[in-house]
């Protein structure tokens, strides 16, 4: 089964608008896990205007109460990884972000950074953090992400959210198929994010044995519409 993993950055984002902590980020977290989701993600970057590196460890210790898994993603600054390595989340997903981008927009150039990812992978894997890499789905080498020692790569939905329905659908699809395919042939589990939501995760999903999916900003603007319970209802009801 594919587990729901509930990204909290626009509460964070929520949070900080006002300076003060309202709403509580670990209260929401833990009303999804209340609700059935396997796990949080967390995405603190470099100027921290949403997620914080302070939530990183009050999520973690929510998570480690619940049993569920905490999923820190970011750029690996050296401050990152001493939060991340001090707080030792389940997962840790290295992404390729600028200082001040707006949102994750592209995968590892895993040829040019293998040297530095390797070594940053070394680190956490050396304090027990399973470690996926942010990978393009048209990326020619998803294979080299197992040479550098990750466990798993995370795929970049946009460019199948951007298409789902248009004439391109099925092409992209197949690129994202057969994407999964040579990086769980290579031995690499295999997670997905990026806007994904309730109108096109089902077919994603039948492609086989994805891990995992992170889902925030689809999933915060649906619960203001629908409703936080039902809408989490709905992506369980999906991943199952």
């Amino acid at each position: 089964m594919t587990k729901l993993s509930v990204n909290i950055n626009k509460i964070a984002l929520l949070r900080n608008s006002r300076g003060r902590n309202y709403p509580d980020v670990r209260a929401v977290s833990e009303r999804c896990l209340e609700l059935g989701a396997h796990g949080i993600t967390l995405h603190p970057r470099q100027d921290q205007r949403h997620a914080r590196y302070s939530d990183v460890e009050a999520l973690n210790g929510l998570c480690v109460e619940r049993s569920a898994e905490l999923n820190v993603e970011g750029y690996p600054s050296e401050e990152f990884l001493a939060v991340v390595m001090q707080a030792r989340p389940v997962q840790c997903t290295l992404v390729p972000d600028a200082p001040g981008q707006l949102t994750s927009d592209h995968g590892w150039d895993f040829a040019k950074e293998a040297g530095f990812l390797r070594e940053v992978v070394r680190r956490l894997k050396d304090c027990g953090i399973r470690v996926s890499l942010f990978s393009d789905y048209d990326y020619p080498g998803i294979e080299q992400a197992r040479e550098i020692g990750a466990d798993r790569v995370e795929l970049y939905t946009e460019p199948y959210a951007a298409h789902f329905g248009s004439a391109r659908a099925d092409e992209i699809f197949e690129g994202f198929r057969m994407a999964a395919k040579r990086a769980q042939d290579a031995s690499l589990g295999v997670n997905a994010g990026h806007d994904l939501n309730l109108e096109n995760l089902a077919r994603f999903l039948s492609i086989p044995d994805i891990l995992e999916v992170s889902i925030g900003h689809a999933l915060v603007v649906e619960s203001i519409e629908m409703g936080l319970d039902a809408v989490i209802r709905r992506y369980l009801e999906i991943v199952a």
